[in-house]
């Protein structure tokens, strides 16, 4: 059997290549076609009026989970974007928090806050279309792409920030922890 081909990107990311070409290809077409499903959802948004042209997918198996796109303007929530739109759908519709069976196909990289939402959700697979740039260059606050890429997050956010010490906030953790249990930490 043939080795996987590693390879090590500039931005330190790691990508492996299936030791067997035919199954790359179907790999790839794989993401294709979930990836043509969001940039259609990101349409759909933007014609009905519902928000913003950001579209995801999210698929188990093969198989589509949710389909959604921005829900901005229609629920009147700054949060409804279309990765956390569609984890609360297909949350809802497998009646469970953690997706970690299933993957995620976003029309553009998703918002640092979408991210928190992928992450916490457990999502094994995150796939995206365009890069924030894309939305910069059209208009959309460049706080998201420079939270991406770490530069100056703190210099362009467009309120106060600030740690209130003493506050006791630090003791709600410890004083409930035995009350659940988290899946970062479980044996």
């Amino acid at each position: 059997m043939e080795e996987a081909n590693v390879s090590e990107a500039k931005n330190g990311t790691v990508g492996v290549a299936s030791a067997f070409p035919a199954h790359q290809g179907e790999i790839e077409d794989k993401d294709q076609k979930f990836i043509a499903q969001a940039v259609e959802e990101a349409y759909k948004g933007v014609e009905s009026k519902d928000g913003f042209p950001f579209g995801a997918v999210i698929v188990r198996n093969d198989h589509v989970v949710v389909s959604c796109h921005n829900m901005v303007w229609f629920d009147t929530d700054p949060t409804a974007h279309a990765e956390v739109t569609a984890i609360r759908e297909a949350c809802k519709k497998l009646n469970k928090v953690d997706l970690s069976d299933c993957e995620i196909y976003a029309s553009c990289e998703p918002c640092p806050m979408c991210l928190g939402a992928i992450h916490l959700s457990r999502i094994k697979k995150l796939v995206y279309g365009a890069r924030a740039e894309a939305a910069v260059a059209i208009g959309f606050d460049p706080f998201i792409a420079d939270a991406l890429r770490g530069t100056g997050l703190h210099q362009k956010a467009c309120m106060e920030i600030k740690k209130v010490e003493g506050s006791g906030a630090e003791q709600v953790f410890q004083k409930t922890k035995h009350m659940f249990t988290l899946p970062y930490n479980t044996p």
